[in-house]
């Protein structure tokens, strides 16, 4: 049975719910130690003082802040918890936002909350109003060291709690080096693409989807494992379209499309208002 990580209370006006936080995920990434190439022993990493040259016991470490060049300051565990303040084991939820609100960049990872000694009551009206509300509440709270914004909402028949990040921490968009288009894509290639997305559109099941990329290293290190020599693939090399109009037909034929979505696309087209900044491209026919 799974255990808690952190034990706590979700507060949301002058209600308090005793809460346990679980973990809601599982990696299955296929995990490899090191080894020598030569003669395949184990490697070790080992703490050694650069000072005294030798190897020192996990309890002589502490962590080591840089304040300049060359001069740390450090902190015990017992100094770097009291940064955690009264909020230590408190979820306070300041406000409740609609899911649509959130854009899926600010979510980090994902827990579940399960009641704490004497908290079911209170648990089960906080799940029940955040499922009647569709909303989720945001909040935050210190774990691991590290304060983190937070999403409460309902999943099933549990709270789930996402980890978010703050804004600070996101690459402004402006900070990247893409290049500007040598042109904007006509009306006709606007509306083959919005026909190619409607034809490939369906429902999401997460069961429909399995990482092939484990399956195919599983294999491969069995096969190692028979003593097979494993060759490296010869790499493919993908050119861009040279016609993307011509690109996006071929796609909506290949998924059955046929004339009937071209001429769909082509009303569409027809029908787009024009503008200055949208012109008929000279490949389209």
């Amino acid at each position: 049975m799974p255990r808690s990580l952190w034990n706590g209370t979700i507060a949301f006006g002058m209600v308090r719910v005793p809460v346990k936080l679980y973990s809601a995920t599982e990696s299955k990434a296929v995990r490899f130690h090191e080894r020598h190439a030569t003669d395949g022993a184990a490697i070790e990493h080992r703490r050694v003082c650069v000072q005294e040259g030798r190897e020192i016991p996990y309890g002589e470490t502490v962590k080591g802040f840089e304040v300049s060049s060359g001069s740390y300051v450090t902190l015990s565990k017992e100094e770097i918890a009291t940064a955690d303040g009264p909020g230590a084991h408190l979820i306070e939820i300041e406000h409740f936002a609609g899911r649509e609100e959130i854009d899926p960049v600010y979510y980090d990872r994902a827990y579940n909350l399960g009641p704490g000694k004497l908290g079911d009551e209170a648990y089960l009206l906080l799940h029940a109003a955040l499922k009647r509300s569709d909303r989720v509440g945001i909040g935050r709270f210190v774990f691991h060291n590290k304060a983190h914004l937070v999403a409460l909402r309902a999943h099933e028949d549990v709270i789930a709690l996402h980890t978010m990040r703050f804004a600070d921490e996101l690459v402004p968009v402006d900070d990247l080096e893409i290049p500007a288009p040598q042109r904007k894509p006509s009306k006709l290639e606007v509306a083959a693409a919005g026909a190619l997305v409607e034809q490939l559109s369906a429902s999401f099941q997460p069961d429909d989807y399995e990482d092939t990329y484990r399956a195919a290293l599983l294999e491969l290190i069995e096969r190692k494992a028979r003593g097979e020599a494993i060759d490296a693939p010869e790499a493919v090399q993908i050119a861009p379209e040279a016609d993307l109009l011509e690109a996006l037909q071929a796609s909506l034929e290949r998924q059955g499309g046929g004339r009937s979505a071209r001429a769909k696309a082509k009303t569409k087209a027809k029908k787009a208002p024009r503008t200055r900044a949208s012109k008929p491209a000279r490949s389209a026919r």
